[in-house]
């Protein structure tokens, strides 16, 4: 891996700024050089959330260029639509199969597009989609909030990182009780990556 710009995006209270701690701890620990901001907009009220990663053996600016992202990793497909165009056009967008619609959709004054109407939108920056069924797969192992890791874990495959750094990086920020359901949710979804030939 010469460099990685990643996009992680999705809305309040699905771990987006966790998850890309996580990712910044594991390439660090690989010997390169990160840099990581994240935007909150009105995170709280369920509003955009959006974390800008960048890796390279030197790195001098945390923002992901619009155009210029290798991944676009998205919790919530509208957030996947909405930021897309940061994505380079052969790149890889990764996106959580799960809508939570705005307040603005809740309140009448928009209307949530249709999934057809997002994979075109999608389709027409890359090819390479990748849609997962992560907070499905969360909640069956008993803790929806571990989606964030699910997902890390379905796109770990693209980083020369082995599974043991990752779960280790995992466990350092969760209690030892948190950590088991957020590593199983990892591994999970590592093995889901893995069989979607995620490479």
């Amino acid at each position: 891996m010469n460099k990685l710009d990643l996009l992680m995006v999705g809305v309040g209270g699905q771990g987006i700024v966790l998850a890309g701690d996580i990712l910044a701890d594991v390439v660090l620990a690989l010997g390169y050089d990160v840099k990581k901001t994240d935007t909150l907009g009105m995170a709280q009220r369920g509003g955009s959330v959006v974390s800008h990663i960048r890796v390279a053996p030197k790195v001098w600016s945390p923002l992901v260029k619009e155009g210029e992202a290798e991944v676009l990793l998205a919790l919530e497909k509208l957030e996947a639509a909405r930021w897309c165009h940061f994505l380079r056009r052969d790149g890889i967008a990764i996106v959580n199969d799960y809508a939570l619609p705005p307040l603005s959709v809740s309140l009448g004054l928009h209307r949530y597009p249709s999934d057809e109407e997002i994979r075109n939108i999608l389709q027409q920056r890359t090819k390479q989609v990748y849609f997962v069924n992560g907070t499905e797969k969360a909640k069956r192992l008993g803790e929806v909030r571990a989606v964030n890791m699910f997902m890390l874990g379905f796109s770990s495959c693209l980083l020369p990182a082995d599974a043991r750094l990752w779960e280790s990086c995992i466990a350092q920020r969760f209690s030892a009780k948190a950590a088991e359901i957020n590593v199983a949710a990892f591994r999970q979804g590592r093995e889901e990556g893995h069989h979607a030939g995620l490479r």
